[in-house]
């Protein structure tokens, strides 16, 4: 059979005339935790928090059967704070992802709206044995803020898989009156998955530029560059993981708290820096042992920063997951990180969670 190209994607999708099979599905995660922070200028801090290991939120995707292999696709995401109720962002339902596209067989995925960079789909889903979330998130030292994480105005396609391999491109648009190029980014990967290894290696570059506004004049800055490799291998007794990345530019790692220890020279972000991550996951007990080691190198302020992070992940159920986790960063000549977890980006260089997850 002829392989489609991406412009025959998008015109069967509208072209289809077979009878629409539509199938939409309510989904979520309820997750809620105690969480003890020490070592900021707050002091002891003891809270219960929304979202410790993944962030809470209710969802609705679909699929519908356009025929001839082509489906149309949704999704429409909102975050939710189980500990008061209130909305991630408050007065935005859909903060977390939007969007909609169409699916092909033979030709891959097409989908336009908010989404989620491959670069945080690397590291969270392949190079960071705590999922992005808990004590010993690889947040707290990798910069994921902001349109690290998700992107809005963006268009997304996902190829299919060709002997294991495939690859992924990101464009959003910048959007800013008179200027298509002012805040603009792009994204591509390329990935490889087999029944023990994944690996990833990504891109993500933006546009730091500000586009005139009446008397105000535009605003040319350095583009934001981070380049991450990504990889896991599972050899039965234990899976090991593995990250390196390289952020240039203004803005490629923004500091996650300004000033957490008020310190009287705050810490700067870095544009030159790199991480690097070791971690483990062992299987123990009916539960997940998970642990990781990261390294923050600050080569324009050195500004360098260490963390180490334990959990236990235990399974109640198929959905229900009980799990502790504790970590601590080791700053250097005036760093400023903090040891947070999935929804937030903690005030100290110590933290405890201890909580439970429920997805539906």
């Amino acid at each position: 059979m002829k392989k489609l190209t991406l412009a025959a994607l998008i015109i069967s999708g509208f072209a289809a005339q077979a009878q629409a099979q539509s199938n939409v599905t309510i989904y979520g995660i309820a997750d809620a935790g105690f969480v003890a922070e020490r070592g900021g200028v707050n002091g002891s801090v003891n809270k219960v928090t929304s979202g410790v290991g993944s962030a809470s939120r209710l969802g609705f995707k679909g699929v519908e059967d356009l025929g001839g292999g082509t489906s149309a696709i949704f999704a429409i995401e909102s975050g939710v704070k189980i500990d008061t109720g209130d909305q991630d962002t408050a007065g935005v339902f859909a903060q977390r992802q939007a969007f909609v596209g169409l699916k092909s067989t033979e030709a891959g995925q097409i989908t336009l709206g908010r989404q989620y960079t491959m670069l945080y789909n690397a590291l969270s889903q392949v190079a960071d044995p705590f999922g992005a979330g808990y004590a010993g998130s690889a947040k707290n030292l990798f910069p994921t803020g902001g349109v690290n994480t998700r992107l809005s105005n963006s268009i997304v396609y996902n190829s299919p898989v060709f002997s294991g391999f495939s690859v992924d491109a990101l464009y959003g648009m910048g959007e800013q009156a008179g200027d298509n190029t002012a805040g603009r980014q792009f994204g591509f990967g390329v990935n490889y998955t087999s029944k023990e290894l994944n690996v990833r290696l990504v891109h993500n570059n933006k546009n730091n530029d500000t586009a005139a506004v009446g008397a105000t004049p535009a605003v040319r800055k350095d583009k934001a560059k981070n380049t991450l490799l990504a990889a896991n291998y599972d050899f039965g007794v234990a899976k090991v993981y593995f990250g390196y990345e390289k952020d240039k530019g203004a803005g490629s790692a923004p500091l996650p708290v300004a000033n957490a220890y008020g310190l009287k020279v705050a810490p700067k972000s870095s544009a030159d820096s790199a991480e690097w991550l070791l971690g483990v996951g062992v299987p123990m007990g009916g539960g997940t042992l998970v642990a990781s080691y990261i390294h923050k190198d600050d080569k324009q302020n050195a500004q360098d920063a260490n963390q180490f992070g334990i959990g236990y992940l235990y399974a109640l159920s198929k959905r229900t997951t009980a799990y502790t986790a504790i970590a601590k960063i080791k700053n250097k000549n005036g760093a400023g990180y903090t040891v947070g977890n999935n929804t937030e980006a903690g005030t100290g260089d110590k933290a405890f969670n201890l909580g439970v997850r429920h997805a539906f």
